[in-house]
């Protein structure tokens, strides 16, 4: 096989005999000869290269009828493929040839052709035995990955290049070449070695007409992404978000189906789940990323009747939030009301306080200030008090949920009397949408309840049988299960907080789980253990009562 001295300067039908005569390179002489003719062919490639990006596939074919067979023998021909310029041009010609909406039958084939191409350059199981590779000192699967690594490298520095320069966009690299590319490149999202090309396309910038890369690319890069199957970078994730809603839809309902399936999380671990989602981050740095992602939360707690779990992720999302806007870069920090823009002012920033930066003794006058600000929001028609007000500072209340729990602790645990405001925003919170005679009924029962609660606090001889009377007055008052929630969140207290009830506190909860209130009691210690952890609140007794109700409440799920 002598090196030729002349070659026509574009000659298919030359080309495929040489391809057929190498076939896959499997002897001595013939790798050689491939080497002798490598520069020559590239030449052919790159002309080859030229001509397809000006045509449709349909075009292609008839104007080359051996085109494919050529590039496919090439592509099985390893000493052809591991050089990267002859990898890289081999795969501009098979993307040319692919139709991102095929219009025909020859369209279709080619495609499924081309997809079984890029399936054989990216697997190592056709090769095991290959001389070459041996040859080469690799083994197959680290042939293939070098493989892969080259081409999307090539491909990577021409988009950088050429996309977003400023100037204009080759003709290669149009909407629709890119539109093509990214179809192409949907066998790819799932292995390693072409993250770079992903983060490329999903960088590139935008025609302004509309989207550019395919909505299935899309799809498939959220898929992988969401079963961790690549990885990529932050900025690229939350750009993917922004142009391609439905993956920032499915993170956000993955997030709570993961959380509301396993409900005994400790709030550590739920706090890791949250910050790994990235949707703090992302809401921190664009407000409509927080819209839609707390649109979902809204409709998933309302159809669930106010799911404590679900309350529980909001008010944990909420912290992430405000502590990314606390701690994110400084410039351009959108401000509050631009994630809340439908709640007062005033409310606003009263809810937001974090429960750390006020001094313990100040909590009273800092509650009944939330108190009577939120009455006015709710209650007054002339300041906003319509239902859908009403709603809107309800999701701010559960969002900050934090005080309705030290709301709570300071009914049981206070020696003063017991406070109207703060079982008002107990009621409310648990029951939004009460009429006034109804709420007024519950309040009464609740006031009797934390009564006698509060003669029994500095009791240290309880028995089940003094609680028994307030378990009654309860019962007889929870017919729906946001009285009992408040019910159940002001006997938690007791048994977390008082030496009496920390005695009884297993067999008292036994009777609080009845029915369907395990995961709401699971949900009310999770916030009960951030509150000891978080506020300056460490009680030994306390934190020892609440393990020991979580491991009850575990062995009974």
């Amino acid at each position: 096989m002598a090196q030729q001295s002349t070659i026509p300067a574009f000659c298919l039908e030359y080309w495929q005999n040489k391809a057929v005569e190498w076939g896959q390179a499997t002897t001595l002489a013939s790798q050689q000869d491939v080497c002798l003719h490598l520069q020559q062919l590239k030449d052919f490639l790159q002309q080859i290269f030229q001509k397809l990006q000006h045509m449709n596939t349909t075009a292609a074919i008839k104007t080359f009828p051996l085109v494919g067979q050529l590039l496919g023998r090439l592509c099985w021909n390893p000493c052809v493929v591991a050089d990267e310029e002859s990898q890289r041009t081999l795969l501009q010609c098979l993307w040319c040839l692919y139709s991102a909406e095929p219009q025909n039958a020859i369209e279709l084939k080619a495609n499924d052709w081309i997809q079984s191409m890029i399936r054989h350059l990216i697997s190592d199981s056709e090769t095991e035995n290959n001389s070459f590779i041996q040859i080469l000192g690799y083994t197959s699967e680290e042939y293939h990955s070098n493989v892969v690594k080259c081409m999307v490298s090539s491909l990577v520095t021409e988009l950088r290049e050429s996309c977003c320069n400023g100037i204009h966009m080759p003709k290669r690299f149009t909407p629709d070449r890119l539109h093509s590319l990214s179809v192409f490149c949907i066998p790819l999202v799932t292995c390693s070695e072409a993250a770079p090309l992903i983060e490329a396309l999903l960088t590139c910038c935008e025609s302004g007409s509309g989207e550019t890369l395919s909505a299935d690319f899309l799809k498939a890069v959220g898929t992988a992404l969401l079963q961790k199957k690549i990885g990529l970078q932050e900025t690229v994730i939350i750009g993917l978000w922004l142009r391609y809603l439905p993956s920032l839809e499915n993170v956000t309902l993955h997030l709570i189906e993961t959380v509301v399936s396993i409900p005994h999380f400790s709030p550590q671990e739920m706090e890791s789940l949250i910050n790994d989602s990235l949707l703090p981050k992302a809401s921190a740095r664009h407000p409509h990323i927080f819209m839609i992602v707390d649109t979902i939360f809204r409709n998933i707690l309302l159809e669930s009747d106010g799911n404590l779990l679900v309350q529980t992720l909001m008010q944990m999302f909420t912290r992430s939030l405000i502590q990314a806007l606390l701690f994110g870069e400084a410039q351009d920090k959108p401000p509050l009301k631009a994630f809340f823009p439908h709640n007062p002012q005033p409310l606003l920033m009263a809810l937001l306080k974090h429960p750390s930066d006020v001094p313990s003794q100040v909590w009273p006058q800092h509650l009944l200030c939330i108190v009577e600000t939120l009455k006015v929001a709710v209650e007054d028609k002339d300041n906003g008090g319509s239902q859908r007000g009403l709603f809107e500072n309800w999701f701010l209340l559960v969002h900050c949920g934090d005080w309705v729990d030290i709301a709570a602790q300071q009914l049981i645990a206070s020696k003063a009397e017991t406070s109207e405001a703060l079982l008002w925003l107990l009621a409310f919170y648990h029951h939004p949408n009460n009429e006034n005679q109804q709420r007024t009924k519950l309040l009464i029962a609740a006031r009797k309840v934390c009564d006698h609660l509060k003669v029994l606090f500095s009791s240290t001889t309880l028995s089940l049988s003094h609680l028994q009377t307030s378990l009654d007055l309860a019962e007889a008052n929870s017919e729906e299960s946001g009285s009992k929630y408040l019910f159940n969140q002001l006997f938690l207290n007791f048994l977390l907080f008082s030496a009496g009830g920390q005695v009884i506190a297993k067999d008292a909860v036994h009777l609080m789980t009845h029915g369907n209130l395990l995961n709401g009691i699971s949900a009310m210690l999770a916030g009960a253990e951030h509150r000891l952890n978080s506020y300056g609140l460490m009680d030994y007794k306390a934190h020892r009562t609440l393990k020991l109700l979580q491991e009850h409440l575990k062995r009974k799920a």
